[in-house]
């Protein structure tokens, strides 16, 4: 498998081979890690991280990932970068390819790390957008796979706000992976029709499903995976707020949702989540509201069968491959 020079900006883009050998290659820089085996092969390289969108995770398993393959890497946040302030994306994207070996995008829409990548002559990787999240991708499926031995066959429902990155992100893997999808939200935020279709079509082929409903119980009976994200997203105003709260809070990750999944089902979140008033905006909303926890109550974030810390130290592991496969 060469994937030297590919870019990485949707799993749509990647065949479910491809997505394997990334999983597979994940899995070994891990295990080399834990064993304390160097794998700096990329020494002498240098890659450039655009962060429109600030995060913890993304940058950390970034900056750990390049630094352990050898790589050498320079963080352009929003006040850092000209990019399309005072300068084109496609011309940030050329003067980037002539100094750097890989680019990293993190920000708003897809069109954006699109079009860094038609212009760029080095890799791209999407660190998020609106519309997708392929690197947490890798890592929810990696993690998976940890934890079942497998990916086909297995039953993993959204709960939640399904309309955006993440629950288009979920499908696509699923789909993609001969795996059951279903997004458990009111119908307002199920995905877009084109796209629930386009996944459809996929698992037809791979022996996968996609699913839509507003029932919750029905939706999580006897599955693998419970997932969610937080209900409103990054730059969205405050008063969704209280929309969210009021029409999502039916599909709150409960302990009872749990114990309706099965005991062998597990609990996964990107991450941050609002599950306790432990960070400003919990503080704040809780006060708004009178609302202690959101998308997931703390007792199930806390859980034995919680995978979210595995998961988030996963990003580093499978970021690490797609870096290490392209580069």
């Amino acid at each position: 498998m060469n994937l030297k020079g590919r870019d990485f900006l949707k799993l749509l883009d990647f065949t479910p081979e491809e997505i394997v050998y990334l999983l597979d290659l994940a899995a070994e820089l891990k295990d080399k890690k834990k064993k304390g085996i160097p794998v700096d092969t990329l020494r002498g390289k240098n890659v450039a991280l655009i962060f429109e969108k600030t995060s913890t995770r993304t940058r950390c398993a970034f900056e750990v990932a390049a630094h352990d393959l050898g790589l050498g890497t320079t963080y352009l946040d929003p006040a850092g970068s000209q990019i399309g302030k005072k300068e084109s994306i496609a011309d940030t994207a050329r003067v980037l390819s002539g100094m750097y070996e890989g680019i990293e995008y993190r920000g708003f829409g897809q069109e954006i790390v699109e079009e860094l990548a038609k212009y760029s002559s080095v890799p791209v990787w999407n660190g998020l957008t609106n519309e997708f999240h392929p690197t947490q991708m890798l890592a929810d499926l990696l993690t998976i796979r940890e934890q079942f031995g497998r990916l086909k066959g297995i039953k993993l429902t959204y709960m939640g706000d399904a309309r955006y990155n993440m629950g288009n992100s979920l499908m696509v893997a699923c789909a993609k992976m001969g795996m059951h999808f279903t997004a458990c939200t009111t119908a307002k935020y199920f995905p877009a029709e084109e796209l629930v279709a386009q996944c459809k079509e996929i698992a037809a082929q791979t022996g996968g499903s996609v699913t839509l409903t507003e029932d919750a119980v029905a939706g999580t009976k006897d599955v693998d995976v419970i997932y969610t994200d937080v209900w409103v997203s990054m730059g969205e105003p405050d008063d969704v707020w209280e929309e969210r709260i009021r029409e999502l809070s039916p599909y709150q990750v409960t302990a009872q949702i749990m114990k309706n999944a099965g005991e062998k089902a597990i609990f996964m979140h990107c991450l941050p989540a609002f599950h306790d008033l432990k960070t400003k905006i919990g503080a704040e909303m809780g006060e708004r509201f009178g609302i202690k926890e959101m998308e997931v109550t703390d007792e199930v974030f806390e859980s034995p069968q919680s995978r979210v810390f595995e998961e988030a130290e996963n990003r580093m592991h499978s970021i690490k491959a797609v870096m290490a496969a392209t580069l």
